[in-house]
């Protein structure tokens, strides 16, 4: 029981001291790029930027207990910084005090929010994430976040966008403004980082790249003053650890807030579980859970608010650092949290000269590392419309913006899970010569002459409202087909897994129809589950016991019997 509320009861006991290294380079790779992160993304939500660094200390660390990915960095992201910049920006608050207390009040809110979803496992939300839509959604995410990092690549301002069309015009309006230092510090980091990746792929090496960047680049920086010369740097961190403080519930205002929370909550959601998904593909050691994650995130930005975090989630950037850097377990985020905590107490000045321009090389590394270019390849060869699924999902992603990505991505997945179920695969099948076995009459009709006296028609889906009307027409013209020598129809249930209501009245309407006809309607290969509905329903009594079989040839000896007619086998 502890065990599933505390995942780290259950790797902890095993944890291996080989894994540490990793664990140790990643937390401290992404505790230091938490630091100037934490108080870009709180600015962007309107909030000081002293709360980016509150709310990348103890989300993570509950998080860290209670999560099932190893790899995921919890904290202050980009989008959720804009959703309460956004949401708070539409209501009439009375200064800053007044702001900040709104926006520690949404993440106890939308904790709350995720806590329940996963307490009544709500965490099924995630299976409409398809691997396409996963794909198309990360790729996406990971060229606007890179792209994001241009501002400090080029040395100037760019308005900030979720577009990338957007994002490229108003870096390509002010290029002019290019701050060459800076750009020569990006582009030498993202070669360096590039080498040393080379390196230890050839040696079977970790070296810490990120590390030693940050370390150049503040050695560089501060020698050659090239702060004077306009290249971007951390500057002064606020110190000191957030206090204890219980977040003010305004309850006057909880109805406009309510719409921003469940937002937030489900945004939030998807936003971690959709990399935190791709990232666990690369690590079978683990699974994920949705319905714990929920509860994880939830805890974790209920207890933050508590200590003034504002809402927070999984981050693309920071989990393919984590990940890349060789995160192996939730010791990592612990460390992560270290260096936040040393940081806000101590560490600030060692930070002061580290150029913007290499974090942004950093993280335009890691998030251009989640792009996938062989899993479309495949899609395109083996499943279309996975692949313009795949494609539109990509599309909107970069064009409208990260929310209509991910959202889009899930409606198009059910509209075409929709289309499938209601055109379902009908066949007539026959049985192969001197066996029990059926297939259909197109793909092995020289193994068998079809039967002119009996139909056996299988469906290989549920039968719902949805696809009663196909699933009538299609037998109805193999009735038609069959002629006037047409003694038996066989339905075959085998690949049926449930019929609702609509479903039920249409068999019902099926006996009396076929009965008018002077034709005799078998089932058979029912379910447990299905033969308890059909039973309930009154079809059987309707159809009568001794026309149900459980096996399809058995049905079809059965009308043969029937019919006095033989058949060759």
């Amino acid at each position: 029981m502890f065990q599933k509320i505390l995942p780290i009861l259950q790797w902890l006991p095993n944890y291996k001291k080989e894994d540490f290294s990793g664990d140790l380079t990643a937390g401290l790779t992404v505790g230091i790029m938490l630091i100037p992160q934490g108080m870009a993304y709180a600015m962007i939500a309107g909030l000081p930027p002293v709360f980016g660094l509150y709310a990348a200390l103890m989300p993570q660390i509950i998080y860290a207990f209670m999560g099932t990915s190893r790899q995921l960095a919890v904290g202050p992201v980009a989008m959720d910084s804009l959703l309460v910049a956004v949401g708070l920006g539409a209501l009439s608050l009375s200064g800053m005090d007044t702001y900040i207390a709104m926006a520690v009040f949404l993440a106890l809110f939308m904790g709350a929010i995720q806590l329940l979803l996963g307490v009544v496992r709500m965490g099924f939300l995630v299976r409409f994430l398809s691997k396409p839509v996963i794909s198309g959604f990360t790729s996406g995410a990971a060229i606007i976040i890179g792209l994001s990092q241009l501002k400090h690549l080029l040395g100037f301002e760019i308005t900030r966008s979720n577009q990338v069309h957007l994002l490229l015009a108003n870096a390509f309006k002010n290029i002019h403004l290019t701050n060459g230092y800076a750009l020569g510090i990006g582009i030498s980091s993202i070669v360096l980082i590039q080498i040393i990746k080379k390196l230890n792929t050839k040696y079977d090496k970790r070296f810490p790249a990120a590390l030693v960047l940050v370390f150049v680049g503040v050695v560089v920086v501060s020698f050659f003053e090239l702060y004077a010369s306009g290249v971007q740097i951390v500057g002064k961190v606020p110190s000191g650890l957030p206090s204890f403080q219980v977040p003010k519930i305004p309850l006057e205002r909880l109805s406009e807030l309510a719409p921003i929370a469940i937002t937030l909550a489900l945004i939030a959601f998807m936003e971690a579980i959709s990399v935190a998904k791709a990232v666990a593909e690369k690590h079978p050691e683990y699974e994920l859970d949705p319905n714990q994650e929920l509860r994880a995130l939830g805890t974790a930005n209920m207890v933050g608010a508590f200590f003034q975090s504002y809402p927070t989630t999984g981050g693309f950037s920071r989990t393919a650092i984590n990940e890349q850097a060789g995160a192996k377990t939730g010791i990592a985020p612990l460390i992560s949290a270290g260096v936040v905590g040393l940081t806000l107490l101590f560490l600030t000045p060692l930070f002061y000269y580290l150029p913007n321009a290499v974090l942004a090389a950093i993280i335009m590394v890691a998030v251009f590392g989640l792009i996938d270019f062989s899993y479309p390849r495949s899609l395109y060869k083996t499943q279309k419309d996975e692949f313009v699924l795949l494609l539109l999902t990509f599309i909107i992603t970069i064009t409208v913006g990260i929310t209509a990505g991910i959202l889009s991505g899930v409606l198009l997945s059910l509209l075409i899970l929709l289309y499938r179920i209601s055109m379902p695969h009908i066949a007539v099948v026959v049985r192969i010569k001197n066996s029990n076995s059926f297939k259909e009459v197109d793909r092995f009709a020289g193994l068998m002459e079809p039967q002119d006296r009996i139909l056996v028609l299988r469906m290989d889906a549920p039968l719902f409202f949805g696809n009663t009307a196909v699933f009538k027409t299609t037998l109805s013209q193999n009735i038609q087909q069959k002629g006037t020598a047409l003694q038996w129809v066989v339905l075959s249930m085998e690949a049926m897994s449930y019929i609702d209501s609509s479903g039920l009245h249409l068999l019902k309407q099926l006996i009396e129809d076929l009965q008018k006809k002077e034709l005799n309607l078998l089932f058979s290969g029912a379910s447990a589950p299905i033969t308890e509905l059909l039973h309930t329903s009154g079809i059987v009594a309707l159809l009568g016991e001794e026309n149900i079989f459980s096996e399809t040839h058995e049905a079809e000896t059965y009308a043969a019997k029937k019919s006095n007619h033989t058949l060759p086998f």
